[in-house]
């Protein structure tokens, strides 16, 4: 198990999945997601790297997990040839977005990682609502959360004071806040520090934050594609086409992902509480357990914003994304369409064998 433990296959999790599944997975079965393209998927197995596919009867008919990059996978390994994907091992962290392309349903992105680093840089960039939306779905992943704030090198080190003081009205205490720049330096080492060996971390941010600039810095060599942002509104075009996993000459790991202009929400329900931490520790006092913090009387929300010890911006939001998320709704919605989905083409792969075997008699 020498190169997948490199690569965060720890025996503590490999024994835990044996003893919840009753079974006994070998090192030699297993495999670690590194990219994913459409229907094929880069690999890290005990034989090297490999790549693989998804096995139609597990997947496609059988309702398999599908895998993203960071997942632990069940493999038939073919040397020389693309290894067949058989299962989805169980999921230590995820971070998952609504679908843009499909309006409703779960793209989950990253799985199996300790920690996320939300990516904003100093310039028009910055937004706090924007960064509001990433903590609460970094925090619903349940791993350790950083807020990397990126081009320190455009501000004055006593602006670089005032971001982070603004980061902390909406983080508080819930993440660590670090300014760094590619350019000079600053911060950077506190940064390497934060990546050890055997870590894995996802970088999460928009587009023009400096996600490429920032991975190219700690990979100690151009392994992204770096654009430049337009001046006028600090934003730049996609570097990253694809999700990846890659690993750092110290054996930390980062699972890069394309930038975001749009984070739809999904399952947050235990991240929202967490982010607006500042908002729901007034609840428990509120006179009604139900309370809708709207009209009703004794609501300690409201009390509290009248007495300026909660922001009503603050409170805003937080109804904001409790309500975009709908997370019940879209969850029943979603798996409607995906069992439906299953049953179309498992239908159509019968009649396509139903077809075959006709002209096999002849």
């Amino acid at each position: 198990m020498n190169i997948l433990v490199n690569y965060g296959l720890t025996e503590g999790y490999l024994n835990s999945i044996n003893e919840k599944e009753k079974t006994s997975y070998k090192p030699e079965n297993i495999a670690r997601v590194t990219a994913v393209h459409k229907e094929r998927y880069e690999l890290i197995t005990e034989f090297g790297e490999a790549f693989g596919r998804l096995k139609t009867k597990e997947y496609y008919l059988g309702g398999e997990t599908f895998p993203t990059v960071g997942d632990f996978v069940l493999i038939n390994y073919i040397p020389g040839s693309d290894s067949q994907i058989v299962k989805t091992l169980e999921r230590k962290t995820l971070f998952s977005r609504r679908d843009p392309d499909v309006g409703k349903g779960e793209q989950v992105v990253a799985a199996n990682f300790d920690c996320v680093f939300i990516v904003q840089s100093l310039n028009q960039n910055f937004n706090l609502g924007r960064l509001e939306r990433y903590i609460t779905v970094a925090k619903e992943s349940k791993a350790e959360v950083t807020i990397i704030l990126t081009k320190a090198d455009l501000v004055s080190e006593s602006l670089i004071g005032e971001y982070i003081d603004r980061v902390k009205t909406v983080a508080g205490n819930t993440a660590d806040i670090l300014a760094v720049s590619v350019v000079n330096g600053y911060g950077t080492g506190k940064l390497n520090e934060l990546l050890k060996c055997g870590k894995t971390a996802v970088f999460l941010g928009s587009s023009g934050v400096g996600k490429s600039s920032l991975l190219n810095f700690l990979a100690e060599k151009n392994i992204m594609k770096v654009n430049s942002i337009r001046e006028e509104d600090g934003r730049g075009r996609h570097t990253t086409t694809h999700r990846e996993l890659i690993k750092l000459e110290n054996g930390a790991m980062i699972i890069d992902t394309p930038g975001m202009r749009e984070l739809g929400m999904w399952d947050i329900s235990t991240g929202i509480k967490e982010a607006f931490w500042d908002v729901t520790k007034y609840f428990p006092y509120c006179k009604f357990k139900d309370c809708k913090h709207e009209k009703e009387p004794g609501c300690a929300v409201k009390a509290a914003i009248e007495s300026g010890e909660l922001k009503k911006e603050r409170f805003e939001s937080y109804l904001l994304l409790k309500k975009e998320a709908k997370y019940s709704d879209s969850k029943e919605g979603y798996m409607k369409l995906k069992e439906e989905k299953f049953k179309n083409i498992s239908k159509k792969n019968k009649n396509i064998q139903k077809y075959r075997n006709r002209y096999d008699d002849f």
